[in-house]
């Protein structure tokens, strides 16, 4: 079976690519530039340089390598980023995914797509799947606009939402317990949320899951995130605590008082029971995690 995986140069694509070689996958990696995924050169593994924005390319790869499924966890991911430049997430976020849909097509592959707590308000917290979206900022709104146009291909689809993905970063940018650790390091203060709560997600497990959803030939939206309840503040001082480190660095903040040009939902975290029931999902404690992405 031969898995087509979008943004393999980000964080979560090594992790990826990893678990679907180790379960036998033929995995067919794409992102911008050269190949950055640290693996071993594989029969089982191809990298093709492709630009999820550029239809050219896209039909291109999809004709030579004419995927089973295709995982599309690449995405313009950063808030702030998103709210300055509104043309490029929604080219990127929603006109990308569009694209890949038009070709996943051509070959009725699965299509999974990864999306975000950031498609809700953050007013309740602790999501199911069937809660109904209402972001409150532009990347949630891309997020959640792409995800109808999921909802419209006619072949099987799965939705995957996530939340504060981390672990130990191979390719792309540092986690956030990573990113708490460089500043405690340089001896930096540093303001972090104390007023937002989510439910931060290990990548071995989300990916776990997803490879599942693969295996199953599962169809629908699901949740994958870890079960504990924390704000960010509560997380760096966890971090701090592992490593013995000062955390009297680490300073809690509120919205209101630390401004950022994308609002943020407060109140998010996933209720993950349809995942464990249809997929045998399991995740780890914040502390395990830690353990893994510092080991």
């Amino acid at each position: 079976m031969k898995i087509l995986v979008t943004g393999a140069n980000g964080f979560l694509g090594y992790y990826l690519v990893k678990q679907l070689m180790d379960k036998g996958f033929f995995v067919i990696a794409t992102g911008k530039g050269a190949c950055r995924v640290p693996v071993k050169q594989s029969d089982s593994f191809v990298y093709s340089e492709m630009d999820f924005t550029d239809p050219f390319r896209v039909h291109d790869v999809f004709a030579q390598m004419r995927p089973d499924a295709v995982i599309h966890s690449g995405a313009m991911s950063k808030p702030d980023e998103c709210e300055q430049d509104q043309w490029g997430a929604y080219r990127v976020n929603v006109e990308g995914t569009i694209s890949l849909l038009l070709n996943a097509a051509e070959y009725k592959s699965h299509f999974i797509f990864l999306s975000t707590d950031f498609v809700f308000d953050g007013i309740k917290g602790m999501y199911q799947e069937n809660d109904l979206a209402n972001p409150v900022n532009y990347y949630g709104k891309t997020k959640s606009e792409a995800e109808e146009a999921v909802k419209e291909y006619e072949y099987g689809w799965s939705i995957v939402r996530t939340i504060t993905v981390y672990g130990k970063s191979y390719t792309g940018r540092k986690s956030f317990p990573e990113l708490i650790k460089e500043k405690l390091e340089k001896k930096e203060v540093y303001y972090v949320f104390d007023d937002q709560v989510r439910t931060p997600t290990y990548a071995e497990d989300l990916v776990s899951g997803i490879v599942s959803v693969i295996e199953k030939k599962a169809t629908g939206i699901y949740h994958l995130s870890g079960g504990e309840i924390l704000t960010p503040y509560q997380m760096a001082c966890e971090v701090a605590d592992y490593l013995q480190m000062d955390r009297s660095l680490l300073k809690p903040v509120t919205a209101s008082e630390l401004s950022q040009p994308a609002l943020r939902p407060l109140k998010t975290g996933f209720i993950t029971g349809k995942a464990k029931r249809d997929l045998g999902f399991k995740s780890i404690g914040f502390r395990e995690g830690l353990e893994k992405t510092f080991s």
